[in-house]
């Protein structure tokens, strides 16, 4: 059985793939398992089965046997760097997503726990519900993780700090220290907006001191990266829209969190079969940039004081292989006096954050966790810079229990800190 016709993989996009192996150090799960199923080889050789045997002998339903291993991948694109062939795997996998949704023969327990998932960290009023009771559900994770390992994961994932700051509240409007350089509108977010305001409201000043009006509005809640990557089609669509709606009238729409920024800069491939959206989403996402780009691409006018800090850099997949932006963060962290910029070996591995996968797949999330923060630890560095609320807790939660405390910062904190003489 196989896919069905609603938008499946491109045959096309499939033959690009010469099979030559290139992808297989990059990819976190083969190198977990060493199965060929689990590299995106493997999984290509299962997409083309599956579209062989599903649209063209109109078959519906999918093996939960093949659909395990696409649930497995975590969509970290690092692939898609390292083939020499350009397979576009991004948008293979970005296919494929909802025909599982679609089609595999999930547990309707599995259902449930999936949708759940989307109603909570889709609503921001929801997630700051929940604020209070992160603290005991962290100090409670180990008895909860060894019963219900999933809650457990996401136990363990709770940030630190006051929960008070999950009700701080962003101005619609800040506007430019000096000349305009025209509107830039910032997405809020979802889980950014709850746990990372310091982010969120380090961007907005940053951007006003470099000549930049900001507009952050309350709506929308979520942009829909995660169920976009996850396979929920029709939710990730719905607020797409909606983001839309509410941004696209900025000259520029600066995005603090790769997840976000990588979505987003697909809505054209997200709304391209919708007659009322597709032009709106096409011209939307050449609007989009990551905060970093933004930056970078205009020409520094607010001075930058000494940061004395040993930072580790940690490229988030979503913005370094499916963004490919890498260069921009870096040059822009190299220009604050007294930083000292560190790179981790093994810097192209998802360190396992990947959306919801560190609370779907508990496990293979645990050890590339592990992995990467050893490797960040290893630089000696005293704080990492991340540009992804997952990959920040992500990176926390194992230093802590590695036995280390290990700050992340955005690269917008640190730039905050230099222009305003603060320490961080």
């Amino acid at each position: 059985m196989g896919f069905d016709a609603l938008r499946p993989p491109e045959p096309e996009l499939i033959d690009v793939c010469t099979h030559c192996g290139f992808c297989l150090p990059t990819c976190p799960t083969y190198l977990l398992w060493n199965e060929e199923m689990d590299s995106p080889r493997g999984r290509i050789v299962l997409m083309r089965a599956a579209l062989d045997e599903g649209v063209a002998g109109r078959a519906r339903g999918l093996a939960m046997e093949t659909a395990t291993h696409f649930d497995r991948c975590l969509g970290c694109m690092a692939c898609v760097t390292a083939c020499p062939s350009g397979v576009r795997y991004d948008r293979l996998i970005e296919r494929v997503r909802p025909q599982v949704e679609r089609n595999a023969s999930r547990s309707r327990a599995e259902r449930r726990f999936r949708r759940l998932l989307f109603e909570l960290f889709t609503h921001p009023g929801r997630l700051r519900a929940m604020a209070p009771l992160l603290p005991l559900a962290k100090v409670g994770r180990g008895r909860l993780g060894s019963r219900f390992p999933r809650l457990g994961a996401l136990a363990s994932l709770a940030p630190g700090g006051q929960v008070s700051s999950a009700w701080r509240r962003l101005p619609e409007w800040t506007p430019s220290a000096g000349p305009s350089r025209g509107r830039a509108g910032l997405l809020q977010g979802c889980v950014q907006r709850v746990f990372f305001h310091d982010v969120n409201a380090a961007s907005a000043r940053v951007l006003s001191a470099e000549g930049f009006d900001v507009f952050a509005p309350r709506l929308p809640g979520c942009c829909g990266a995660l169920p976009m990557h996850a396979g929920e089609e029709p939710l990730a669509r719905r607020l797409a829209r909606r983001t839309i709606q509410a941004l696209e009238g900025c000259d520029v729409i600066a995005v603090n969190a790769a997840g976000c920024g990588s979505a987003m800069k697909e809505y054209g491939r997200l709304l391209e079969d919708d007659p009322a959206w597709a032009a709106r989403a096409e011209a939307f996402s050449e609007r989009v940039r990551d905060v970093s780009e933004v930056l970078a691409e205009a020409e520094p006018r607010a001075p930058r004081h000494p940061v004395p800090l040993r930072a580790a850099y940690h490229d988030a997949c979503h913005l370094a292989h499916a963004q490919g932006v890498r260069a921009q963060p870096r040059k822009l962290l190299l220009d604050v006096p007294g930083l000292e910029l560190l790179e981790p070996a093994e810097w192209e591995i998802c360190c396992g954050s990947a959306g919801l996968y560190n609370v779907l797949q508990p496990e293979a999330a645990d050890a590339l966790g592990a992995r990467k923060a050893e490797n960040l630890l290893t630089t000696g560095a005293q704080a990492v810079v991340a540009g992804n609320p997952g990959c920040a807790l992500q990176i926390a939660s194992h230093a802590e229990r590695l036995g280390r405390r290990l700050p992340v910062y955005h690269l917008v904190q640190v730039l905050d800190a230099s222009i305003r003489g603060v320490a961080l």
